[in-house]
């Protein structure tokens, strides 16, 4: 309930017409417990990709060695307000998650009294929700995991926004988008649409994603060698996109952005990372499994966004991969961009570069990651590098970056998501004001 005689800021008067921009960001990601250490990662190309513990692959036939795994995670000082017989019943997924939202609000300097409890609102993306609770009760590993009333709330996917919204407040619209690697996108582009209708006034908007599990690992591996790296004596090289050698790694961890009208957040004084200008998303209608491979349709979805936030291709200064590290994905990124930019050689195209080296396979979170790390990228004006390339596949060798992080002057980006289902999602972001 909103308190009696409480006054809250009021909405734009045209929110359609207010620019919606990125305020906060949290991070809790493998090695990385702040947006700073993120973007040192990501900027710095450094792998948090490492040996695979959570589960004994190699010895159970599963030829899997490496994994961004988060350890020795510690939810008390992160959520110091959780009643602790609360958090016993909570899996460490959704303490994660609740923890990376917190952050989000923390570094967007939003206060309790900032916002209408109303009006903010919860809007997460899981591909899969609390798989490692489901593993349990499925093996009957844990009786106790579900012998309380609360058992099965704790196994839906929507669980995680919904304790993170109690827990911050947030009494607005609270829901999770489940459709694999597109969801971050799609659920930012819900965010904008409550932002632009006036319907909210900030939501933090995210992803969380924990598939270090051997059911999952054997699903990928079924989609042939390469999908999953067997490589054992430097898993930080798992994840290798663009490559002739191209391989990848799965990871886990949840990222948390609070996104605001921007009048709303130079009224308060935040500090504004990067524009949110655009999402397009759409159902390809075609293989299941498998994105259009002429590069066109992405290209016209490229093209649509840019249209709705008044822009052209030629303008694109920088490019978000999804860089699974996949032939299909590869290939369908690279015609996207020769398709946007017909007449240019391999040379001239705009740089692109993948994240996916760092942080591994995220599926539900991964367009959330991309968003973050664009972000960064447009607020410290440096194009982060996609690493482990050293023998590029001949069709993709252009632009990655691959030199390392380097130094720029942008203010448009575009993040690209593929994702099962014949689904493409892009977003286009700009540097603040």
């Amino acid at each position: 309930m909103i308190p009696r005689g409480k006054e809250f800021p009021t909405t734009s008067d045209r929110p359609a017409d207010d620019p919606v921009v990125i305020t906060g960001i949290g991070t809790l990601l493998p090695g990385t417990g702040s947006a700073a250490e993120c973007w040192q990662h990501v900027s710095g190309g450094r792998s948090q990709i490492g040996p695979l513990t959570r589960f004994d692959g190699p010895a159970g036939g599963l030829p899997v060695y490496a994994a961004a795994e988060i350890r020795d995670f510690d939810h008390t000082a992160r959520l110091p307000g959780l009643d602790p017989s609360h958090a016993r019943k909570y899996s460490r997924e959704i303490l994660i998650a609740m923890s990376a939202l917190v952050q989000a609000r923390d570094d967007a300097g939003l206060g309790q009294g900032d916002v209408d409890p109303r009006r903010l609102s919860v809007i997460f993306s899981s591909s899969r929700g609390p798989l490692s609770w489901w593993q349990q009760v499925l093996r009957g590993e844990d009786p106790a995991a579900y012998e309380d009333k609360g058992a099965m709330f704790r196994g839906l996917p929507g669980t995680p926004a919904s304790l993170a919204a109690i827990h911050t407040g947030a009494q607005g619209l609270v829901t999770t988008v489940s459709n694999a690697c597109v969801g971050g996108h799609q659920a930012i582009g819900l965010a904008m649409r409550e932002l632009r209708a006036g319907s909210s006034d900030a939501v933090l908007v995210g992803g969380h994603e924990f598939p270090l599990l051997p059911e999952v690992a054997h699903c990928y591996r079924a989609l042939g060698s390469g999908v999953l790296s067997a490589e054992s004596e430097d898993p930080s090289r798992a994840v290798r996109p663009y490559s002739a050698d191209r391989e990848g790694a799965l990871g886990e961890g949840s990222v948390v952005l609070c996104l605001e009208r921007e009048s709303t957040a130079l009224r308060r004084g935040a500090r504004v990372y990067a524009r949110v200008l655009a999402h397009a998303s759409m159902n390809e209608a075609d293989h299941p499994t498998t994105m259009n491979l002429t590069g066109k349709v992405t290209a016209g979805l490229v093209v649509e966004a840019l249209e709705e936030a008044g822009r052209r291709p030629d303008e694109v200064d920088y490019f978000c991969a999804h860089g699974t590290a996949t032939r299909y994905n590869d290939l369908a990124e690279s015609r996207a961009l020769r398709a946007l930019h017909p007449g240019r050689g391999l040379g001239a195209l705009p740089p692109i570069s993948s994240n996916k080296p760092i942080y591994g396979h995220t599926f539900g979170l991964a367009g959330i990651i991309n968003a973050a790390s664009t972000a960064l990228m447009l607020h410290h004006q440096r194009l982060a590098p996609t690493i482990n390339l050293t023998t590029p596949d001949p069709e993709c060798d252009h632009d990655h970056v691959a030199e390392g992080v380097r130094d720029t002057s942008f203010d448009l980006a575009v993040s690209m998501s593929f994702a099962f289902g014949s689904q493409t999602s892009v977003l286009a972001l700009g540097a603040a004001a």
